[in-house]
Order: structure tokens, then sequence, then C-alpha cells
């Protein structure tokens, strides 16, 4: 049974629009795969829908089964008690996912606390593990501040500590890079791609960009205006694209890192 399976998923708004339309896909224990589309194509949408967490006005129908969990239709409890042990999200912001109020070493602490009554020294040590397998340096800092007070790679990976603190079983980065700037995103790339190699943990990676898909995932889905368009292994979806616009989504890419290389002579 894969860990996380999609069928049929439609998210609609209250005019009864369909934001997300019959999506499927599925997600095996240790498996990476990427939701790849340009901004409103439904991918951020769907991960939410995935964790049972859509916004108000908004409605899933169709089968999302979260470790056997019904994030549908299931009672809030259980819904609940999959966030976190069975998937965690980190979100495309920092700034705006993290608790302006709350310094990075409270906010780590909430997972450690709850899932594994973490307390006293023994939550303090966890903290300073969390951030060091993150690979920010000078834990104890790191910990004392607010959000407003790190960078954006530093919030980051503090976000990215968050979520698996929780020791999930499957990561979902929502256009995590997005926000950083190009040496800082490789260097967020690196470590994710790390620490679920090492973990052994399930990654579904969401990006408008598929040279960053490429490095962390092994298959991918295309979205266009909610649907999937195109699915396989990301080597052969880069190489033999088959739907116009997943091809336009590689020659895209292709006159980008052209372009750069045509700068970097210059």
């Amino acid at each position: 049974m894969s860990l996380l399976a999609v069928e049929g998923l439609t998210v609609r708004d209250q005019a009864g629009r369909a934001l997300v339309d019959d999506v499927s896909f599925a997600v095996a224990a240790g498996d990476r795969a990427g939701l790849i589309g340009e901004s409103g194509s439904g991918k951020s949408l769907t991960a939410l829908a995935v964790t049972g967490l859509l916004p108000p006005g908004l409605s899933a129908t169709g089968d999302i089964r979260l470790d056997g969990v019904d994030m549908i239709r299931a009672p809030e409890k259980q819904r609940t008690a999959a966030r976190g042990p069975v998937a965690a999200i980190v979100f495309q912001e920092p700034l705006t996912a993290l608790d302006p109020l709350m310094t990075a070493g409270r906010q780590i602490a909430g997972p450690l606390r709850r899932l594994h009554g973490l307390r006293g020294a023994a939550l303090r040590s966890a903290i300073g593990e969390a951030l060091a397998e993150v690979r920010l340096t000078d834990a104890e800092r790191i910990a004392r501040s607010y959000p407003h007070e790190l960078s954006g790679g530093q919030r980051q990976r503090v976000a990215i500590a968050m979520a698996l603190a929780c020791r999930p079983r499957l990561l979902i980065a929502d256009e995590p890079t997005t926000a950083l700037d190009v040496t800082v995103q490789a260097e967020i790339l690196d470590l994710l791609d790390r620490l679920v190699a090492t973990r052994g943990t399930a990654l579904l990676f969401i990006t408008h960009d598929l040279p960053v898909a490429a490095r962390v995932t092994r298959d991918t889905h295309v979205l266009r205006d909610g649907r999937i368009v195109e699915s396989g292994p990301i080597a052969d979806v880069i190489a033999r694209p088959e739907h116009p616009y997943t091809r336009t989504l590689v020659d895209s890419a292709r006159r980008f890192d052209a372009a750069l290389e045509r700068t970097g002579r210059d």
C-alpha cells in the first residue's frame, strides 16, 4: 500500500469552480515525487488537501489516503494525528509560516514536546540537535532568535527542522527555495536531499522549476489549470516531454540555462 494515495481529487471553491480537477497520484514509502506547474496550477492546494488543511470556503472530493487515514472524511482527530508523524509540510515562505511572536527554539520545541514528550534538559538538547541537523551553527543564538532576526536561509532551515522534528514518514516541501537567492537555494536543496536520503523519508516536492525538481525527485507529475497533464520519471519528462505545456516548461528552462552560460562567458 502506498504511503500516500490520491484518487480523483477535486477541490472546488464556494462558486463550484474546480481549482484542482480529478488529480490522481501515489507516493510510496521512501519515494521522491514532484508536483510541477506554474502559479495557479493547483500544486499547493493539492498539498493542503493531502494534509486536510484546505482553507475555509474550499471543499475536496475524491479519495486521499495518508497511511490509510481518509484525509477528506475522517474525523478531525484522526487527521490531526496523521499530521506530523506521517506527513509534515515545509512551506514556501517561512517568514509567514513561522510564528513571529515565538523564538525559533520554542517553535521547534512544540512538536518535540507534543509528539515525543520531551521536557527540560532533554528538550533543550533535542532542539540543539535539530538545529545542528539542518546545519545551523551557533544553535543557542538561533534558538533564542525570532524569525525576523534570521536570514531567509536560516528561517527555511528552522522550518525544515520543525517539520523533521516530527520524524515524518513523508515530507512535503512546497516551493521551499523560491524566496531564496541562488546560492542559498542550492544549499537548501542539498540539505533536503541529504536529510531524506539519511532518514529514508518519502518526499513530495512542489515547484514551478523543472531543473530544481530534477535535483531531488525521481518521478514527477506536471499540473496545468488544476489537472495532471503528464507523469513519469523526471529524466524522461525532461528528455522527451509529450504534452505541449511540458515542452514549454522544458524549453523555458533550457533557454534560461543558455542565458546563464552566455552571461558567465561574458
